[in-house]
């Protein structure tokens, strides 16, 4: 028995509207995570210079703490360990007029722990309130 004479075959249809409707969510999407920005500005040709730039003179103290104990400001020694001695030091290594300098302190590694001290309590005497560390790289 043929039961499927009598009717005629339907043809297959893909059903667009769905995804119509997924695509225009995902535009409206990407449409509003969008940043559109505006980048304005105008073309300038600089004029060039053939003249060496000016080098620039690094405005730092440099502070070495040795093994012992002792303090060099510059590579001048303290003759004193105490903290008004180094303060003093400290300041009259700081140029006048300019911009407070950076205290870079290089201690040796079998140092003191209360010497490294004094000596950041000395620059904050002098009123320089920039101090920095230096390394060796590692081997």
């Amino acid at each position: 028995m043929d039961f499927r004479k009598g009717r005629s075959r339907e043809e297959l249809e893909i059903n667009l509207i769905p995804l119509i409707d997924v695509l225009l969510v995902i535009i409206i999407f990407l449409m509003l995570t969008t940043t559109y920005s505006r980048f304005s500005g105008l073309e300038i040709n600089l004029p060039t210079s053939e003249s060496p730039a000016a080098p620039e003179v690094p405005n730092e103290i440099d502070v070495a703490v040795t093994a012992t104990g002792d303090v060099l400001v510059n590579r001048r020694p303290v003759g004193a360990r105490e903290i008004a001695a180094i303060a003093d030091a400290l300041r009259r290594a700081a140029p006048e007029g300019t911009k407070p300098p950076v205290v870079v302190i290089s201690a040796d590694a079998k140092a003191t722990h209360q010497s490294v001290i004094d000596v950041m309590q000395a620059a904050q005497r002098a009123g320089l309130s920039s101090v920095t560390f230096a390394t060796q790289a590692g081997k």
